[in-house]
């Protein structure tokens, strides 16, 4: 799929990758009102990833998401006033409020869940791919996590056990320089963390994480791949994420200059300047009003909807 050339791709693509954005800034500006409890780990810098990826998956095809998982549940084609609603605890979330920023999930549209615990995802995404070869189908898992997820035991017992078995799952590796506050280049020996998938006998590659035809090139290939049968694939994204790791990170272990640099390289702006040719700025402007627009829409439905209510809670508990 070519993202940059071709009008309908590339406007998707943009008007994707502005609703992460204005939806992450939607939420921070919320939880700097009071407006927000709980805490949320917001995505502003990575929306390439997620955007390039799910543009090389299918309608039945699945993910894992992970602590930092807005942008995967907006790219896989999660309903904002429902995500939106989770976050402000509404009985109309998709969890009924219960689950908040880091457990949303949407089995309509083969989002299998976001995770807080890191590395969480990974086995989830070989269970549902050892699923699908017993069933004999063609559908393609994709598990997101970031570079902390790598030297979890999680992390290699789910790899191991999808490279031996060649499940159809792709790992995306959001490689965004920071496990919390430990940064990559203490955590790993390694020169680049697809290295690791040496180890267990599949292919690894590294490609610009903010460049989203890169990282759509990259998926589209592992998809390809493993909906042949031929196992899984470790695609690492190279990308940052502005803000701090949560809403309690007060940014102590990195520079302004630094995140300053990172910014020069939004992604958003680089692909703006990549499709001038493809779709001019008059429609560029519109897929920035249009993910506006759907934001404002998805916090004023959310807004009005009514609180989730303890009294509930237990339905989800046990059987009746």
């Amino acid at each position: 799929m070519d993202l940059v050339g071709d009008a309908e791709p590339a406007r998707h693509a943009l008007v994707t990758m502005w609703t992460i954005r204005r939806f992450e800034e939607a939420v921070d500006d919320l939880f700097a009102r009071g407006l927000m409890h709980g805490t949320m780990h917001l995505s502003i810098g990575q929306e390439a990833v997620p955007v390039g990826a799910c543009l090389a998956l299918g309608d039945g095809d699945y993910i894992t998401s992970t602590h930092r998982g807005h942008g995967h549940c907006i790219a896989k084609g999660a309903r904002l006033a429902e995500m939106m609603a989770e976050l402000l605890a509404k009985e109309t979330g998709y969890c009924r409020g219960r689950g908040g920023s880091m457990h949303i999930a949407d089995v309509a549209t083969g989002n299998l869940g976001a995770n807080g615990i890191v590395a969480g995802g990974v086995p989830i995404a070989a269970g549902a791919g050892l699923a699908v070869k017993m069933r004999g189908g063609r559908e393609v898992v994709v598990s997101f996590f970031g570079d902390g997820a790598v030297n979890e035991g999680a992390w290699h017992e789910g790899v191991n056990l999808a490279a031996i078995w060649d499940l159809p799952v792709v790992f995306v590796c959001e490689n965004n320089h920071y496990g919390m506050s430990m940064p990559v280049n203490r955590a790993f020996r390694v020169k680049e963390l697809s290295e690791r998938a040496a180890a267990y006998g599949i292919p690894g590659t590294t490609v610009d994480g903010n460049d989203p035809q890169a990282v759509h090139d990259a998926v589209a290939d592992a998809v390809a791949r493993a909906r042949a049968g031929e196992g899984p694939t470790l695609v690492e994204a190279m990308t940052y994420r502005w803000k701090g790791h949560s809403k309690s990170d007060k940014n102590l272990y990195r520079t302004r200059e630094e995140i300053e640099h990172w910014r020069e390289r939004d992604p958003i702006a680089r692909f703006e300047r990549r499709v001038s040719a493809t779709l001019g700025e008059q429609e560029i402007q519109a897929c920035r009003d249009e993910a506006r627009d759907l934001v404002r829409a998805a916090v004023r439905a959310a807004n009005a909807a009514p609180d989730a209510t303890a009294d509930s809670l237990i339905e989800a508990v046990y059987a009746k």
